[in-house]
């Protein structure tokens, strides 16, 4: 009888794909893969370590899988794990870790799965890890995330990333290339770009081979694929040539998250970003005076260091201002051996907290307007394959969230509507008559 094997992913998108191509490995191993709230023989955790909440929940997760299957085999993987290997061992029914570079060799590293007394490590040095390992999510989500880049040479104070995932490396583009047209070919309509630092795709085997817009190029002629979302990338990355050609693409969506931090060029300098908010402002106006009706979302960091109540009123008044979408709000949360962790003018914990509900009550202004803006304009949706309370829900190639009455025949297919309906939690609902234009 085959063994049962579940997964469970924390953090991106990135993390996502590649929990996806690990579970492969598994099925084609001949395991069976299960839900995680099943009852399972293996429990793999992957794991992020961007705040320290991704900790405390691998933690929780672990004692949860303790109580329903003490007998279960336990393994940790990604950032936490490189970060942390030896902390995460010691956690009570863990029986292996595993890094950067090892998770991808899961099955033949655990071969057998055997509890033993002490946990098993397998994570080396992070400066030592130069290999790329293609991935790409498939059957878990309408949408397909595709991995094309890893690790990072950016050093901002106050990230671990480049600690847990090494240094920037690429797959070529004829491999994502192909990996796109085999994803296409499956049945998916969408695929989202994702990476560690995809706006500094291009370095292959330690040297720079190529550039991002040449891959987007290059996707952008694969028929097999409706839509290519671009996930998070860097304001001083995201050049004029990778706009404008998104503007006229038939493939690229109008949708762009690009990180920002802080509204505070004080901040941003310690934060060590590579830009200052001059330029940030540059890259929204050239994407809304070449595509009016892109959705644009923001990060931003609240309670860094050295952050008065001055400098985060000039992060909120700059946001205020933009003309952008919605906004991922990051309290700041000490990381170990991070430069951050040492500066002083530390914020409280309750003016964090403070700050973020702020920036959060703002995010869901923004979202409105921009939801408000859209409305009687034509759009492609593509429906998910999930029933929730009688509706079927997609997003618009610009990120609008639509609904219409469930039917199975629309899941993972592309249909033109006109936003006629806006609901008070910010879903444009559709009724029969109203879909397709």
């Amino acid at each position: 009888m085959s063994k049962k094997v579940a997964f469970y992913t924390l953090g991106c998108k990135l993390n996502f794909s590649e929990t996806s191509s690990i579970s492969r490995k598994f099925e084609e191993k001949g395991f069976k893969k299960v839900d995680f709230s099943e009852s399972a023989d293996i429990y793999i955790i992957n794991t992020c370590s961007v705040t320290e909440n991704a900790d405390k929940k691998c933690k929780k997760l672990v004692k949860d899988i303790n109580k329903k299957a003490p007998n279960a085999f336990v393994g940790i993987i990604g950032c936490y794990a490189q970060l942390k290997p030896k902390e995460i061992a010691s956690i009570p029914g863990v029986d292996a870790v595993l890094g950067a570079a090892e998770k991808f060799k899961l099955v033949d590293l655990l071969d057998g799965f055997i509890k033993r007394k002490e946990a098993q490590i397998f994570a080396g040095e992070i400066k030592e890890v130069s290999s790329y390992n293609a991935a790409w999510s498939i059957n878990d989500r309408t949408r397909t995330f595709l991995k094309v880049q890893d690790g990072c040479n950016y050093h901002c104070t106050f990230c671990t990333i480049p600690l847990a995932r090494g240094k920037s490396r690429s797959d070529t583009i004829e491999n994502i290339v192909k990996a796109a047209n085999e994803i296409g070919d499956s049945g998916v309509k969408e695929i989202v770009l994702t990476g560690v630092n995809i706006g500094d795709y291009g370095i292959i085997e330690g040297k720079r081979q190529t550039k991002f817009i040449e891959l987007v190029k290059a996707l952008d002629k694969v028929d097999t694929i409706d839509r290519f979302r671009i996930s998070s990338i860097e304001p001083n990355l995201l050049s004029n040539d990778i706009i404008d050609f998104v503007s006229q693409s038939q493939r690229f969506v109008p949708h762009f998250h690009i990180p920002l931090q802080s509204g505070s060029n004080t901040l941003l300098r310690k934060m060590r970003r590579r830009y200052l908010r001059e330029l940030y402002s540059d890259r929204i106006a050239r994407i809304k005076t070449v595509m009016p009706n892109a959705c644009i979302g923001v990060d931003v960091i609240v309670g860094f260091p050295g952050e008065t109540e001055e400098l985060f009123l000039e992060t909120y008044h700059f946001l205020n201002e933009l003309d952008i979408s919605y906004l991922h709000v990051f309290t700041y949360s000490e990381r170990a051996n991070t430069p951050a962790e040492e500066m002083e003018g530390v914020v409280p914990v309750k003016v964090r907290n403070e700050r973020s509900k702020m920036l959060r009550i703002l995010s869901e202004k923004k979202k409105r307007a921009f939801y408000e803006d859209q409305a009687n304009k034509v759009v492609t949706v593509l429906f998910e394959d999930e029933e929730q309370s009688g509706r079927i829900y997609g997003f618009s190639e610009n990120y609008v969230r639509i609904s219409k009455p469930f039917d199975p025949m629309s899941a993972n297919k592309l249909e033109t509507v006109m936003l006629s309906h806006l609901s008070e939690n910010n879903v444009y609902e559709l009724e029969p008559d109203e879909v397709t234009v």
